[in-house]
């Protein structure tokens, strides 16, 4: 058996926590844990899927400041009702909402409590904004880039994700796919592996 604690979008990168027999027990344990994300948003842009893989539904001219940008990014810190994309893996009567938005059709999502634990403004070079963030489980980076746009009046979507950590994992710790089966092949992988007491 081998399970996961978190999808990643099909663009976003970095830390994804992987369970292996008896250890897929601990998914429930694993996946309640904070997440932390560093994300590039462009500002000016609005798409259907809310990141770059989407089709552009609506471009705008920039003309916010700095400031505005960093005051209204600033301001998401704390508890959040946030409403999931329709490109996203949660079901709705047993279907994907991405396989229903593939298909033209939009269905009513509630809005979710998320939160916000920490926002940290990397860069600002207009229309990109660079930040971190550590927030709860079920929150989506490229939904707060949206939000984030609506707010400043310019719109806005997700350019990049990199998640850089998922409770104790950290991306300076994780290993690649490619790492992982070079290790495969040379029966190393015992080397890499965390045993289950070890996280309790």
């Amino acid at each position: 058996k081998i399970g996961h604690t978190g999808t990643l979008d099909p663009e976003a990168e970095g830390v994804l926590p992987v369970v292996l027999g008896k250890a897929t027990k601990l998914v429930d344990l694993l996946t309640d844990k904070q997440k932390t994300y560093e994300a590039l948003m462009h500002l000016g842009l609005e798409t259907d899927t809310q990141d770059m893989t989407g089709t552009v539904l609506c471009e705008k001219t920039v003309e916010v400041s700095e400031e505005e940008v960093e005051a209204v990014i600033r301001g998401f810190v704390g508890e959040y009702k946030q409403i999931p994309p329709m490109y996203s893996a949660l079901k709705v009567d047993g279907k994907k909402l991405y396989e229903l938005a593939r298909e033209g059709k939009t269905v009513e999502r509630k809005a979710r409590t998320v939160h916000f634990y920490e926002i940290d403004i990397k860069e600002i070079n207009l229309p990109y904004a660079r930040f971190s963030v550590t927030c709860s489980k079920g929150t989506y980076i490229r939904t707060l880039c949206h939000d984030i746009g609506q707010k400043l009046g310019c719109g806005a979507c997700m350019e990049k994700l990199t998640r850089t950590k998922v409770s104790r994992f950290e991306i300076k710790d994780s290993l690649t796919l490619a790492q992982i089966e070079v290790l495969k092949k040379e029966d190393r992988l015992s080397e890499i592996l965390i045993p289950i007491d070890q996280m309790f």
